[in-house]
């Protein structure tokens, strides 16, 4: 995505880039549903739907069907086609009315969260009961639990990070171990399922990562987006079962 030009690209595996939308939004970020459709999440206009054989885009969530509506930042798909996505716009700690919205498989809008300081990188965990959020002005990361009505209880911090500008981007690995993007701070973190911080991967390039998501033929494969650079990162993870630390 590539934000104040409005434009969507295609990355090829040797570096390659494809123009393949260019149109009159601010695009954040973006999930490719498990069936090929490709939905963005626009500061501009709200959730879209792209058509990348065609360029064109169409809207799902219109910015009118959000009341007071801020700018959509980041989602994530559930396995049953559920999505979660946040509402980030301008807030902060000066305005903590940040929100979490959940749009069901059956076109269902509904508040998941509200009163967050500015909700960025969305996740959720490997069995779906959890979501996480990552909270750019207030340095740290929300959990989430959800109840079997749908609706979350007991939200707290999950970790609380330090310097930078706060997390941005999150992915969450087969082992479910947290990987967090810290612009500002030139790191992508990589925490542990109990939120211990296992790895701090080191940009190569600026020192702003924004987003990051796992690919490769094993999963092991982290791409990161550094935003100053303009640059796609690749950062090889170590193995699943890796233990940091053995007991003595």
């Amino acid at each position: 995505v590539d934000v104040p030009f409005g434009r969507i690209f295609r990355i090829s595996p040797t570096g390659t880039f494809d123009l393949v939308a260019e149109y009159d939004g601010e695009p954040n970020g973006l999930k490719i549903h498990r069936d090929g459709r490709i939905f963005i999440a626009d500061h501009k206009q709200g959730i879209l739907l792209l058509d990348p054989a065609r360029g064109a885009v169409s809207p799902i969530v219109h910015r009118d069907q959000i009341d007071g509506f801020k700018g959509p930042n980041d989602l994530v798909f559930a396995g049953n086609g559920d999505l979660y996505f946040t509402d980030q716009g301008q807030t902060g700690l000066q305005d903590p009315s940040g929100r979490v919205f959940r749009l069901s498989a059956a076109g269902k809008l509904e508040k998941l969260l509200e009163g967050i300081p500015s909700p960025n990188g969305i996740v959720l965990d490997a069995k779906e009961t959890t979501v996480f959020v990552a909270v750019t002005r207030g340095n740290c990361i929300w959990r989430a639990p959800m109840l079997l009505d749908g609706s979350v209880s007991k939200v707290g911090i999950f970790i609380q990070m330090s310097g930078g500008v706060g997390p941005d981007g999150m992915a969450m690995d087969d082992d479910g171990n947290l990987a967090v993007c810290h612009p500002g701070m030139g790191a992508t973190w990589l925490f542990s399922a109990a939120g211990e911080p296992l790895y701090r991967i080191r940009s190569c390039t600026d020192n702003f990562p924004t987003n990051c998501a796992y690919g490769g033929p094993d999963r092991k494969s982290l791409f990161i987006v550094e935003s100053h650079s303009g640059a796609i990162l690749r950062a090889e993870m170590p193995t699943a079962g890796r233990k940091m630390f053995s007991h003595v």
